[in-house]
Formats: structure tokens, C-alpha cells, sequence
């Protein structure tokens, strides 16, 4: 059971994961826009400081340091949360068999 639960996989798990994301992420406190990742606006500023021959590219580049960052923040929270729910129900399990 525990290697399985590890997995990250498609599974009931992974979608609870993807629910809360997309809920949480509509319902920020103040606190959490502090801290939140503006990219959009970052990306702007570089892109005015750069050379007009060069904007396509740096703009590419930007775009996919954005999708690269977000899968592995995505993959790390998985991963995370995965194995502190495993923990839990091992701490769980641990105490019912003593």
C-alpha cells in the first residue's frame, strides 16, 4: 500500500490535488498576494530592456521558464503532500498496531 500511495500517478489523490489547487488559487488572502509570483509583470519589465531584435526570443525564453517553473512547482507539491499524507497514515497505522 505505502508504494503505491508514493506514486505520483493520475489517480482519486492527484485530482483532490488539482481541485484545491484551482480553489485556492481563486480565493488568495492578502497575505498570500504578497507573496505570490507576479511573472506577467516581471516579464514586462525585462521585455522593455530588451533589444527590439531581440524580444521574440527573450519572450520565448520567458514563456517557457514560466511552464518549466510551474511543472515543477506542481511535481514538488505533489510529491510533498504525497508523502505527508503516506507519513500520516504510517503515524496512523503505527498507533492502531501497538
Amino acid at each position: 500500500m505505502e508504494n503505491n500511495l508514493r506514486e505520483v500517478n493520475d489517480d482519486l489523490m492527484k485530482e483532490w490535488f488539482q481541485f484545491k489547487e484551482e480553489t485556492k488559487l481563486c480565493n488568495l488572502t492578502e497575505e498570500d498576494k504578497k507573496h505570490y509570483i507576479q511573472f506577467d509583470k516581471i516579464s514586462e519589465h525585462i521585455l522593455k530592456n530588451v533589444p527590439k531584435q531581440n524580444k521574440k526570443y527573450v519572450k520565448k525564453q520567458l514563456e517557457l521558464l514560466d511552464r518549466n517553473f510551474l511543472d515543477y512547482v506542481s511535481y514538488y507539491n505533489d510529491k510533498y503532500y504525497r508523502n505527508g499524507f503516506v507519513d500520516g497514515v504510517q503515524l496512523i497505522s503505527g498507533c492502531m498496531n501497538s
